[in-house]
């Protein structure tokens, strides 16, 4: 609680978020609720006559927390085992308790209330995803490491006295060990700073048996069991990048890297973007659409492993703007930096552009089709901002003896005292 301006005592958000009731919290919060969706199959179906279940969860954080876990197992497949000397099984959810508990109170302590979206937990027949609004304050490069940066202090404060939360950073390392012993696929994280949302992707049937004869399709390239795994993540989320490579093999970056750039000279996956920002999206050989699996093929068995975790949901248009070009770029920046450009629109006055072009590139140097990320065409870009800037001299070339050089980089011109 605290004072408003008129000297009466009023709730604060962390308050009704905490204990508010579920209709005060409808009529402040409208879109701060949890949708869980069961969709049919492997991928979403955005066709409204293709039906899925949702339940739609609104309620104080502490309570919502149990009905949320509470609906997940619920819904999620059984194992069962019999202990000797038992005489029932005991069943159990396929995902350990302990992980969907880390998940869904990470998403609901972490997300971004400033965000009007609820959470989303989508159940598919292979896979839950949790997709919480405002992307990690922590690096995914970094995700398990000690140390916890929490966006909502004060809900972080209250779930931790309550024993919801360690704000310690141990929860994914506990995600990641807990999946390994329960001899399941890694958990995969994206942390999406252009969309501002995070996504945890927790795989319950992984290398099954559809998965295994999807595969043996390429049993002439004799992939490695790190190769199998790889395409498989990439055939499911649509990409792959390093980040997701290394998550889901253990491996460094430089293995990683290079078993990637030999699933794509095997012609399977297809090189987008550069340097920290590149990703790789899977061909129509690799998805079935080209049937000209080689006869002669390159033998992939003795390459080593590395995969990343590529964004959901690529862009299918092929200009500056798209997607995991964008979201690669937005990762090297700082927060605010990032979320300015993360907003930038259509209609923003040409002096704020320019000014948030420089910022960019005291960040960096930056081609022109980098900066086409501020939601505008190359030409636009090079005709409205850089040519003004480069004339008042606030940024300059780095080739300024090749001005039409393809590779042309620009960088900010450091001011003088």
């Amino acid at each position: 609680m605290r004072l408003n301006e008129h000297g009466k005592w009023q709730p604060t958000v962390a308050g009704l978020v905490l204990f508010g009731k579920p209709v005060a919290l409808r009529r402040t919060f409208p879109m701060t609720r949890v949708d869980y969706i069961r969709v049919p199959g492997r991928e979403w179906v955005p066709d409204p006559e293709r039906r899925f279940d949702s339940l739609e969860l609104r309620d104080p954080l502490f309570r919502l927390i149990r009905r949320v876990q509470a609906a997940i197992l619920d819904d999620l497949p059984k194992a069962f085992g019999l202990a000797e000397g038992d005489l029932q099984r005991k069943d159990s959810p396929i995902v350990p308790q302990r992980v969907i508990r880390e998940a869904v109170v990470n998403a609901l302590m972490h997300r971004s209330y400033r965000s009007h979206a609820p959470v989303q937990i989508i159940r598919y027949s292979n896979r839950l995803e949790i997709r919480n609004p405002g992307f990690s304050l922590k690096s995914p490069d970094h995700l398990g490491e000690p140390g916890s940066l929490p966006r909502n202090p004060k809900l972080a404060a209250a779930l931790y006295d309550t024993r919801f939360a360690e704000t310690k950073g141990s929860g994914v390392r506990v995600m990641r060990e807990m999946c390994e012993k329960a001899g399941l696929a890694p958990p995969l994280f994206e942390s999406d700073r252009g969309q501002d949302q995070f996504v945890v992707r927790l795989f319950y049937h992984f290398l099954g048996p559809d998965d295994l004869a999807w595969m043996a399709r390429f049993k002439n390239l004799h992939l490695s069991e790190a190769e199998a795994r790889a395409l498989v993540v990439a055939r499911e989320v649509g990409a792959i990048d390093n980040a997701t490579w290394r998550d889901t093999n253990k491996v460094d970056t430089l293995t990683a890297s290079q078993s990637l750039k030999k699933l794509r000279d095997a012609g399977l996956l297809q090189q987008k973007g550069r340097g920290s920002a590149t990703w790789y999206q899977p061909t129509g050989k690799m998805l079935g659409d080209d049937d000209s699996l080689s006869g002669n093929p390159v033998s992939l068995s003795s390459k080593l492993d590395g995969l990343s975790s590529n964004p959901l949901g690529l862009s299918s248009n092929p200009d500056p703007l798209a997607d995991p070009a964008r979201r690669g770029l937005l990762n090297e920046l700082s927060g605010e930096l990032a979320a300015q450009v993360g907003a930038i629109g259509q209609r923003r006055p040409p002096e704020e552009v320019r000014d948030l072009v420089v910022a960019l590139c005291q960040h960096r140097e930056c081609r022109a089709e980098e900066l086409a990320l501020l939601a505008r065409n190359v030409e636009t870009v090079r005709q409205n901002y850089l040519r003004p800037l480069l004339r008042a001299g606030r940024i300059r070339m780095t080739r300024p003896e090749v001005p039409n050089d393809p590779e042309q980089a620009y960088r900010a011109v450091e001011e003088r005292p």
